[in-house]
């Protein structure tokens, strides 16, 4: 298929348009480079251009006839959608509804959106499935919310079939090290601690050591960055074989405390990071972890790579490399 990849030179659409050209499919990426690198995406038709340009959609579907769309290029930092809500409704609403009409005019209705735990707020029990209340306690989270209830009323009207897939905890890099984190500023705890450990960040603070779990950090569930893209894969070839609008949670189904990625991260870099512990930060709940069933049984996905010291692993690889470069310049 053709597939355009909005968002596609940052981190996680990167490793999506790396893993469509490995499986044969035409890839067209969009993207403004305010957050993403141009030198990420390794290989199809790239298109500097904004979601807010009608214009350069228009031209985009008009010179490369897309069939299906993924899209990853929303605002992400729960704090900064604090403080900007505005920048966050008009990023990650309105520009996404300029970019479903778009499909709309050009009879494109294969559409797979990066969504997230966010939606779902403080969890009343864990894991969460899909049937879990929608309570997002931010403008980011609502922002993905609006979203998906925008896609469940196109799907009525407009014939338009989707695929929401709630991320948790994306993770790890990619395993051939071609590709894998590059934030700017970094807000991820696994890239935060393995830059302390690398040299390029002084320590690492852990907020709130009085949680209740095991060892009284945070449990969170991270899904390895190559796993959260089969999953992508698979849902395209959900929508491609007649798959009705759906809406799918993406985790590991096991969380990781902070700790035991401290411990992990130690283990496998050989080196010690110096920890400062902090309070807690409000709204963090003790534990997120995704009941992630359904995409398993429907979508046919099986993450492979569900080891956490695989995940660091893979990720340290890539800030050994980050590291590097940043030496030499």
């Amino acid at each position: 298929m053709r597939v355009l990849v909005v968002g596609g030179a940052g981190y996680i659409g990167s490793h999506m348009v790396k893993m469509l050209l490995d499986s044969g499919h035409d890839v067209i990426t969009l993207d403004n480079l305010s957050s993403g690198h141009r030198d990420a995406v390794l290989g199809g038709v790239f298109v500097e251009g904004d979601l807010a340009d009608i214009n350069c959609l228009d031209k985009v579907f008009t010179e490369h006839h897309p069939e299906a769309v993924m899209h990853f290029a929303s605002f992400i930092q729960v704090g900064e959608s604090v403080r900007k809500p505005d920048i966050y409704y008009r990023n990650n609403v309105t520009n996404t509804l300029n970019l479903l009409d778009t499909m709309l005019k050009f009879d494109v209705k294969k559409f797979i959106f990066s969504s997230t735990a966010a939606v779902f707020g403080e969890p009343d029990y864990v894991p969460i499935d899909e049937a879990h209340p929608n309570r997002p306690l931010n403008p980011y989270g609502r922002s993905k919310l609006m979203i998906e209830h925008v896609l469940a009323d196109y799907a009525k009207a407009f014939d338009f079939r989707s695929v929401c897939l709630r991320y948790f905890n994306a993770a790890g890099a990619d395993p051939e090290g071609q590709l894998g984190e590059r934030h700017d500023p970094e807000t991820h705890l696994i890239p935060l601690i393995l830059q302390a450990a690398s040299g390029r960040r002084e320590n690492i603070q852990v907020f709130g050591r009085d949680y209740d779990t095991p060892d009284g950090t945070c449990i969170r569930d991270y899904i390895h960055i190559v796993d959260l893209c089969a999953a992508h894969l698979a849902a395209l070839d959900y929508l491609e074989s007649g798959g009705e609008s759906d809406r799918f949670n993406l985790g590991n189904g096991s969380g990781f405390s902070v700790q035991e990625v401290l411990d992990a991260v130690q283990k496998v870099s050989g080196r010690s990071v110096k920890v400062i512990d902090g309070p807690r930060r409000e709204g963090d709940p003790a534990r997120l972890v995704a009941d992630a069933k359904r995409a398993r049984s429907i979508l046919n996905w099986k993450p492979i790579f569900t080891d956490l010291e695989t995940i660091v692993q893979h990720a340290w690889q890539w800030e050994l490399k980050c590291s590097d470069r940043v030496a030499k310049e």
